[in-house]
Formats: structure tokens, sequence, C-alpha cells
């Protein structure tokens, strides 16, 4: 015959419980009823209950035997164990502490009393209070409604899955196959305040699934094999004191940063949980995280407004508190404004300058005055002034042609604040003129080198001094620095071993100068002032490119560099490298110019199109935490 240890039992089923209320209170044996786990019982409640066995683990639960003559019993035996949730519990000092019953229920007295018994118990979950009075504790009738699920089959907790069950104020979801919770999956249960789901392999928590859990105390996702937890979980669960999130494999990364940013601000105490990814995080103790350490700010450029025309210049401008965009088309031969509308949000036509084959259109504002330089390859190029008081623009007056017979780019600049213009000249027979500024009118100022074929003039300041950066079809890009003497530009020196440059421009990333070299065939390039001469940095590949535009918006710095036979490729700079790393691919067709823009705290990317639409981007301020 078995023999077994047997313990104070109780055992009712659910029903049971609610169909009794005026059940008498248990009594406790006086002196010594209640002792510390030992290493058996331990072993002997976690094959009760794995997940109130991990939760004793921290809370020094002591065990309370009980004498079966105190309680009715339906049972033919059953073993109760007592977990106390409060720690290092005083039973001779408090009066009432709150405590979890165990009942294992046997269904037959041969089961019940042989340890090698076949006959498998029911195992119930109550949640009680043990109440002490001199040397005599007494459990109380069942105060609290339980309902636990072990060993379950289902794989979700659907939409208010427990609305008809408001009285529960415990619930236990332990082994089972659970994947998903989903949205209010415990809405309805306005008195809950223990919720452990333990030891499933969630998949899917829906951000809202506790939402309306306002009297929560513990919440326990331990065991579940979570990577990362949604955005504000915890949102509206104001009286929780404990989260247990251990033994899951959080990758500690932007989609988790709310989480530290909840544990620095909740008073709920959050066990320590560590990062298993990714490699920088690896092993760190989330509660030791700090928000700050999270880079999660990140930008992109999505196309915003399409513009049916193409372009082969572009430029933006402010003129009476407004801000303007112009485009040169050459096929039909117009310099198109266009304005913000503040209403639709969107850039709609304002006016245009009649042209023929135009290269650019540039806009100069001098005392109040705006000015356009409208390059052309046929017919001349002028210069136009905006009347205000007719609202048009009006021909101010030509440009020699003599000098400028093929156009290729523009470029205006201030010294020692008179106001000059340059215009590349890609003829043979033409000549890169200099224009001044005198009062009324744009006079010719001084001719650079002639019979060069110059595509692309930069005006920029190395070490405090004015400079212009020829580029040409038949020599390397030339340097040219401003004299004060003379009030004129002099040839200083060329950028070595940089054959074929088409286009050159600079930027600088706090005080450093770098300037970015265009190349149709071979790999355009990155080259840094070192204080004497550009020191090539980096190389990109760009077959059929006819722009190398770098840029900043904000703290940003970008370089797009345009390709005729395959994606536009948007290039950002990396502050820890100290050079531009990829960062997004754009369909442009034929790109040949870009511009950024600033309207209504927006910022937009101007990109124009030799043999496609013209095309705006919005740059966009992602974060990843959210």
């Amino acid at each position: 015959m078995c023999t077994a240890v047997r313990r104070a039992a109780v055992c009712r089923d659910e029903k049971y419980m609610q169909n009794s209320p005026k059940v008498a209170p248990a009594r406790l044996p006086p002196g010594g009823v209640c002792s510390t786990f030992s290493g058996q019982q331990e072993s002997q409640a976690a094959a009760l209950s794995p997940v109130l066995y991990m939760y004793q683990r921290q809370r020094a639960v002591r065990e309370c035997r009980l004498d079966p003559s105190q309680l009715p019993s339906r049972c033919h035996l059953s073993v109760s164990l007592i977990y106390f949730l409060q720690p290092n519990p005083s039973f001779f000092v408090r009066r009432c502490i709150n405590a979890l019953l165990l009942v294992r229920c046997f269904p037959s007295p041969a089961a019940a009393s042989c340890t090698q018994s076949k006959e498998q118990p029911a195992l119930t979950v109550r949640m009680t209070q043990v109440c002490c009075k001199a040397e005599q504790c007494f459990i109380l009738p069942f105060l609290y409604s339980l309902r636990s699920f072990v060993k379950s089959e289902f794989t979700e907790i659907a939409k208010e899955s427990f609305i008809h069950t408001p009285a529960l104020h415990l619930l236990l979801f332990t082994a089972n196959d659970l994947e998903s919770i989903n949205e209010d999956a415990f809405l309805g249960l306005p008195h809950l305040e223990y919720l452990f789901i333990e030891h499933n392999q969630i998949r899917s928590i829906s951000p809202h699934a506790f939402r309306g859990l306002k009297t929560l105390v513990h919440l326990s996702l331990a065991y579940n094999n979570l990577e990362t937890l949604p955005r504000d979980l915890f949102k509206g669960l104001e009286a929780l004191t404990k989260v247990d999130l251990r033994g899951n494999h959080f990758t500690c990364d932007c989609k988790l940063k709310w989480l530290v940013e909840w544990i620095y601000s909740t008073n709920a105490t959050v066990d320590q949980i560590y990062c298993k990814g990714p490699a920088s995080q690896l092993d760190k103790d989330i509660n030791d995280l700090a928000p700050q350490s999270f880079d999660c700010i990140t930008t992109e450029f999505a196309l915003y407004q399409f513009l049916k025309f193409e372009s082969i210049s572009v430029e933006a401008f402010s003129f009476g508190n407004d801000q303007f965009v112009v485009f040169a088309q050459p096929f039909i031969g117009k310099c198109s404004f266009l304005e913000w509308d503040h209403v639709e949000m969107v850039f709609r036509n304002f006016d245009d300058i009649d042209s023929t084959s135009t290269v650019a259109c540039k806009p100069l504002v001098i005392d109040k005055q705006l000015f356009i330089i409208v390059a052309q390859l046929f017919g001349g190029s002028h210069i136009y002034k905006r009347d205000i008081s007719a609202n048009k623009f009006i021909k101010l007056q030509g440009i020699d042609v003599l000098r400028i017979r093929k156009p290729n780019d523009v470029e205006t600049f201030r010294i020692e604040g008179e106001t000059f213009f340059v215009i590349a000249d890609s003829s043979k027979a033409g000549s890169t003129t200099i224009y001044k500024w005198n009062g009324n009118g744009f006079y010719s100022h001084q001719s650079l080198h002639p019979w060069y074929r110059d595509t692309d003039v930069e005006y920029l300041e190395i070490s405090s001094k004015p400079h212009l950066i020829l580029s040409s079809s038949t020599q390397r890009p030339v340097i040219y620095q401003w004299n004060k003497s003379t009030k004129q530009f002099d040839r200083r020196t060329d950028i070595p071993e940089m054959e074929d440059v088409y286009a050159v421009k600079h930027f600088y990333v706090k005080s450093d100068l770098y300037i970015c070299l265009t190349l149709f065939i071979g790999d355009s390039k990155v080259m840094h002032w070192d204080g004497a001469l550009f020191r090539e940095l980096q190389t990109m590949p760009s077959r059929g490119s006819m722009v190398f535009q770098p840029f900043n918006v904000g703290s940003w710095q970008y370089a797009i560099l345009g390709s005729d036979y395959s994606f536009t490729q948007v290039y950002r700079w990396d502050a820890k490298k100290g050079e531009f790393v990829r960062f997004q691919e754009l369909n442009i067709q034929a790109p040949r110019a870009f511009f950024p823009v600033s309207i209504d705290n927006r910022q937009f990317l101007l990109a124009s199109s030799f043999k496609g639409k013209t095309q705006i981007y919005e740059h966009l301020v992602i974060d990843l935490s959210n």
C-alpha cells in the first residue's frame, strides 16, 4: 500500500465556491503552522504550477498546512499550498495577508492516498486572505475570483475574452500554446489585480492588449521568447507595482527605446532583464540603459509632387517675404516660376519668362530688386527685372554675345559689398566672363581664360579668401583667387590628376572645406582641403553622371549623385567615419540639378529632370522608436 504525507486540504470547484459564500473560515493549527519552503517542497510547487513557483522564489514565500477537519470538502483528498503575495510575512503580527491557495483534488480515495497513482488531480488556484489573531490563523472564505489556464491548446487571447467574468481578480496563463494577445483582450475586468502570462510562445501583442486594467498591480510576461514590446504597452496601468519580463530575448533597438524611457519614469519594480541584441547592447541590463544612448532619428526623401515638364536647372529664392522656385525649361524655352500655396500645400504656377533653348534662370536680389539672368543657347542671353507695379518681368539688358556664345552655368556672389555674377561659356570661341553691378546695370568686369570650353564655375571661400573653380572639358579644374589690389581673380593653381571633371561643388562640415567633383565617365570624387591643396577623400561610381550636388538640410549633410543610366544615389555624411555613406535611391530620369528649400517649417528637395517629369521630394525626419 502506498504511503503519502497528507496535508490539510480543501477542494471546491468554481461553481461550488460561488454558490457557497457562507462557508466558515478555515482555522490553522496554533503554533508553527507556517514554515519556509524546503527544496522538496519547491519541487512539488514547481510541479503544481511553474508560474507560481517562479513567483514564490522572489517573495520569501512560506507554506502553511491546513487542518482538513476544519473545512467541508467535496474531494476525497486534496493537497493545498499557500503562497503569500507579500514579502517576508509575519503571521502573528499582521492581521491579514493576501495569499494564493493551490488545491489539488483527487477523483478517488485510492488516488489521494497513493503517490504512484496514475489518476491526475485537478488543480485549482484561488486567491484568499490569511488572518491571524493571537496564535490562531484563519483562512477566510475565498474573497477573490481567479481563473487559470495551464497547458491549454488555444493560441490567442481574443478581444473581450473575459467580458462576462468581471469579478476576476487573478488570471494565470502558463505553458500554453499562446501566440498572440489581441486588442482589448482583458476589457471588462475592472477588478483584475494579478495577471500571469508565462512560458508561452507569444509572437505578437497588441499595443492596446491591456487597455482598461486600471487596478492591475502585478503583470508577468516572463519566459515568452519575446523580442520586443509594442510602444506604450503599459499606458493606463497606473496601479502597476511589479512587472516581470525575465526569460525573454529582447532586442534592445529603437523599437524598445520606449521601454527604457518607461522604466526611468515608472514607480513599478522591473526585474533585471538583459539584451540579446544587437551586438552593441548584448548582455546589457535594460535597467542600466539610458534613453539618450539610442540613435533612433533618421531621415527620408519622400516623393511629394510631380511637375509636368522637363527642366535643366532649378533655383529657389526669397523675394518680398515670399518663397519662389524657378526652373529652366530648355525644350519649350521658358523660365517657369512657382510659388507655395499655403492652403493647398503644393507648388503652383506664378509666372513665366519666354526664352529660347534656356540653360539657366539665375535669380539675384539687389536692394529689394529682383533680377533674373536668363542664359540661353540661341538669341543671346538676357537680364530681366521684376516690375512690381506692373506685376511682370521686363527685359533690362542683353549680355555680350561676343563673349557669351554657349553658356553652361551661372553663379552669383558678393565680394566687399559689391555684387557679381559669372557665366561659364562652353564654346571654343567664347570666354567665361564676370559681370559687375554698377547701380544701373551689369557690365563686363573680367574675362577668364578663353578657348577652354568651360562647363561649370563654382564660387567659394578658401581660408576666408574668395576663389573661383572653373571646370573644363579640355583641362583640369583651375582655381582662381581674388586679388584685393586689382579687384580681379588671378590664376592660382589647378587640381592635379583630375581630368574630365564636368562640375565642382563645395560644402563645409563644421569648418572643414570639401568639394564634390562630377565625372560623366569614371568615378566622381570627394576631396578635402588640407590647408594647402585638395586631397582625395572618397570615390563614387558614377557612369553617366552630370550632377554631384552637396547640400544640407538642418543638421544633416547630403550629396546627390545623379545618373543618366541608373538610379540617383543619395549619400549622407557619417560624422564618425568622416565620409559619405549610401543612404537612399531616387528614380529620376536624367537629373541635372537639385536644390533644397524650406517653407512653412517643411523641407523640400527640388529635382530637375532633362528627360522626364520634374520632381519635388519632402525631407522627412523619422523617429524609429515610434
